[in-house]
């Protein structure tokens, strides 16, 4: 039995048809999703507030956030949120005298690729009071500019607290012999434009600077999406 030609128009129609479907309509819908949303480290309280999600009412969450510090950076400037204000941030510790500065080696190279790019800056906090007459030195020599890795110092009163609580990383001052010594970990965080810690990394991992690398891209498409929605 012979098939209606006009059956057949039909069914091709569809088949081309199709694939332009999933390309024009569903593919953009699935490209909104792509990224997977960054944890927010620190500790969570469930607030007394709501907001709504297709007319259901849900409890907001108050996230950690690095509080707010005034440092100096290697040209002397004052440094805050508000001077970072829609910043992401890459932030690390270190000091001038250590042994080892792989961290800031690593920093330097991966600073230099964002140069150009203002969404990012990058700190590098020295766990050292004594380091604010010799980072202007180490930012000559590493070539740091002010405004996009800024090395900064301060007194321990203000320093620590802000590592410890704020950052939530470790420090500790060995003063036992002639020449004082800091122990720290040779971690880099991720903080988004609220001054929440969205990552943390161990730089001497290849798997966790890749991941660095990779996040900290991730992180500025969520901020863009964020301004794009208006949220």
């Amino acid at each position: 039995m012979k098939r209606n030609p006009i059956k057949k128009v039909i069914i091709l129609v569809s088949i081309l048809a199709i694939p332009g479907f999933l390309f024009f309509y569903l593919l953009p819908q699935f490209a909104k999703n792509r990224y997977k949303s960054l944890p927010i480290f620190g500790e969570k309280i469930v607030a007394s507030t709501f907001h709504s999600v297709k007319g259901k009412k849900i409890p907001d969450t108050i996230y950690h956030q690095i509080p707010d510090f005034r440092l100096s950076n290697q040209n002397g400037d004052s440094i805050n949120w508000l001077s970072l204000k829609d910043k992401i941030v890459v932030m690390n510790l270190f000091y001038a005298d250590a042994s080892s500065n792989n961290v800031i080696q690593y920093i330097k190279q991966l600073s230099e690729g964002y140069e150009k790019k203002p969404l990012v800056r990058f700190l590098s906090l020295s766990v050292n009071p004594d380091d604010k007459s010799k980072v202007d030195g180490v930012a000559a020599k590493l070539n740091a500019k002010p405004g996009k890795w800024d090395l900064l110092t301060g007194d321990t009163a203000s320093t620590y607290p802000l590592i410890r609580k704020g950052l939530m990383l470790d420090v500790i001052l060995d003063d036992t012999k002639d020449k004082p010594n800091f122990i720290f970990g040779n971690k880099i965080l991720l903080i988004d434009v609220q001054h929440r810690i969205r990552g943390i990394y161990e730089i001497d991992n290849p798997e966790a600077r890749g991941r660095l690398e990779d996040e900290i891209k991730v992180l500025i498409a969520e901020y863009l999406r964020t301004v794009k929605d208006g949220r």
